[in-house]
């Protein structure tokens, strides 16, 4: 029996992913409280309906017995089950985006802002986004794009799907980011700071973009980049890494790096790569 645990940010999309699983086939269970996982497990692999495939949702909804999920994990790996975490993410403005067009409060925000509930989410998922086998970021994605992302997961398990790619933009002056794997600075790039017109504005907007990649220094250096990952990333898949942070620095981490990580990011999604945009101190 395959199980498939559902779980991630709220509002990133677990909804469709477990109804996508249900058109394949899965028996599907939404908001299980973590503490029953193994015996609902138990349940299904000894029922006499001869279910195969199984998925559950347990996600933050599940409030303090979402604390008991890696108790749960630890039981079924004891019981000989084998299970598959899949995560789901996004950004944390598309989250705000979708939760005020669909009018509904985010789970944890007592006090009724949204970004706080996101925030004590994150810190809340944190383990449990390590322990994943697959992370999908559905920032911008149509449900399409969802739906081919799982099918391409659990029906034809494309290879490139075991690397989870994490691409963060910083700042030097803040530190460098401890959880990377490969760091390129990009401080040599013009720095758009220094021009009145773009200094307030940031590398996920249109005209610091046009303005970094306009230079063709910043091309080169992109598509050189872009061959030498296309190089890379095949060979950490053959050596079983199952996440890679590629680290993009430039002085503030506001314009040059998140300009660059955004464009590095589109390429490699291209690429059927699944790629987590992660812009570390565009906020400071």
């Amino acid at each position: 029996m395959e199980l498939v645990i559902i779980t991630g940010m709220s509002g990133a999309g677990k909804s469709q992913a477990i109804k996508v699983l249900e058109d394949i086939n899965y028996y599907c269970m939404d908001n299980l409280p973590p503490a029953l996982l193994p015996n609902f497990a138990e349940l299904c692999k000894s029922s006499s309906m001869d279910v195969n495939n199984v998925a559950v949702v347990a996600d933050i909804r599940g409030g303090i017995f979402f604390k008991d999920l890696f108790n749960s994990l630890k039981e079924l790996e004891n019981k000989g089950i084998k299970y598959r975490i899949l995560f789901l993410d996004a950004s944390d403005e598309d989250l705000i985006r979708r939760f005020k067009e669909l009018r509904r409060p985010h789970p944890l925000s007592y006090t009724g802002t949204i970004t706080d509930g996101i925030a004590e989410e994150r810190k809340s998922l944190e383990e449990v986004k390590k322990k994943s086998d697959y992370i999908i970021d559905t920032t911008n994605m149509k449900l399409g794009r969802l739906k081919e992302e799982i099918l391409n997961i659990f029906v034809k398990g494309d290879i490139s799907f075991n690397l989870n790619v994490t691409i963060m933009s910083f700042g030097y002056k803040y530190g460098l980011p401890k959880e990377s794997d490969l760091v390129f600075d990009v401080r040599f790039l013009p720095n758009p700071f220094y021009i009145d017109q773009l200094k307030d504005f940031t590398g996920n907007d249109k005209n610091v973009q046009q303005y970094v990649m306009g230079f063709e220094t910043s091309s080169i250096f992109l598509d050189k980049l872009f061959k030498m990952l296309k190089f890379l990333l095949p060979l950490y898949i053959k050596e079983g890494k199952s996440n890679l942070v590629i680290a993009i620095g430039c002085t503030g981490g506001k314009h040059r790096s998140v300009t660059i990580s955004n464009y590095l990011s589109d390429m490699l999604s291209e690429e059927n790569y699944r790629v987590l945009v992660n812009h570390r101190d565009l906020g400071k």
